[in-house]
């Protein structure tokens, strides 16, 4: 069992920047990869970034391509998300997640496949 707690959500005008981070209470190598899911009112959740534990291979959805980048720090068993550029479509809950992420061509985030789960961090973006 692992515990993921999400932090650095808040407000920010459309052009900001934030860096979400997610702190593991023990290392997930028991799991291929760590990935940040999002979820606007009223929305389905959607993938927005995954990196695969083994080779710290990343994943991006095409919404978010270019403007954030995910990383890592294995020592504080941490994972982040730096989020730049961003528009009010970015406005949601952010989760970190845990769970076997099968990386591969043409691969998209499923909410289906998370094991683990965090609470969720707000992200606002408003003029």
């Amino acid at each position: 069992q692992v515990q993921l707690v999400e932090s650095g959500g808040g407000l920010v005008q459309p052009g900001g920047s934030l860096r979400l981070s997610c702190a593991a209470s023990e290392f997930t190598s028991a799991y291929a990869a760590i990935g940040w899911f999002r979820q606007a009112p009223g929305k389905e959740r959607e993938g927005v970034s995954c990196i695969r534990n083994r080779d710290g291979f990343t994943y991006y959805s095409d919404s978010v391509k270019g403007r954030f980048t995910i990383s890592r720090d294995s020592a504080k068993n941490t994972v982040y998300l730096q989020m730049d550029n961003l528009t009010p479509e970015d406005t949601g809950v952010y989760y970190c997640t845990a769970g076997p992420f099968p990386l591969e061509t043409d691969y998209v985030l499923r909410p289906q496949e998370v094991d683990r789960w965090g609470q969720g961090t707000q992200v606002t973006v408003s003029p």
